[in-house]
């Protein structure tokens, strides 16, 4: 699979789920605006991955905000299983602690099989954070924080997602052309 192709399926999901279904209300302004880079790594290994998201963390805080707002950064296959992934999720936070990026940087993470702590592998809520590919979204807080202050009741957004995917189903879930797992595929 070419980067082109990952990140095209990365872009319909955006636009399908995230925007589509109103997943993250922020989403749709930085994306309109062309303010979200999306990269796609082909490291071989954890090390060459994590020295890809030093460049992209450093990167992001250079740049200027209304031209790089957040970032997308997608291996396609180096995370398949989700157990690992959220091993390095682990390592990437303790990479802004010591790049000294907590309260400027946070990073989301999506994964293809998802899964939230005490939910069921098929628990339609694990799919508000279902990717095509293991990805990690790295946001600034001073962004978050204008969204939110101008969100009415943020802490609504949660509930409201489930409610979303509730109605929706898998069936329509699939509908929207986001298919299943591609984790670890090529």
């Amino acid at each position: 699979m070419s980067h082109d192709d990952v990140i095209q399926q990365t872009r319909h999901w955006l636009e399908q789920a995230v925007i589509g279904l109103n997943l993250c209300p922020f989403a749709k302004a930085v994306y309109v605006k062309n303010q979200v880079r999306i990269v796609v790594s082909s490291a071989r290994h954890l090390d060459a991955f994590l020295e890809e998201l030093d460049r992209e963390l450093a990167l992001l805080v250079a740049a200027d905000p209304d031209q790089i707002d957040t970032t997308l950064l997608i291996h396609p296959t180096l995370f398949g299983d989700f157990a690992e992934f959220t091993d390095l999720l682990a390592i990437a936070d303790e990479v802004l602690v010591e790049h000294e990026l907590e309260g400027i940087l946070q990073i989301a993470s999506f994964h293809p099989d998802y899964q939230f702590d005490g939910t069921e592998a098929d628990d339609i809520g694990n799919y508000t954070n279902r990717a095509p590919y293991p990805t990690l979204h790295l946001l600034r807080e001073a962004s978050i924080a204008r969204a939110v202050a101008a969100f009415p009741d943020p802490e609504a957004i949660y509930g409201r997602n489930i409610a979303t995917l509730q109605k929706l189903g898998i069936a329509g879930w699939l509908a929207l052309g986001l298919g299943e797992s591609k984790a670890g595929s090529t």
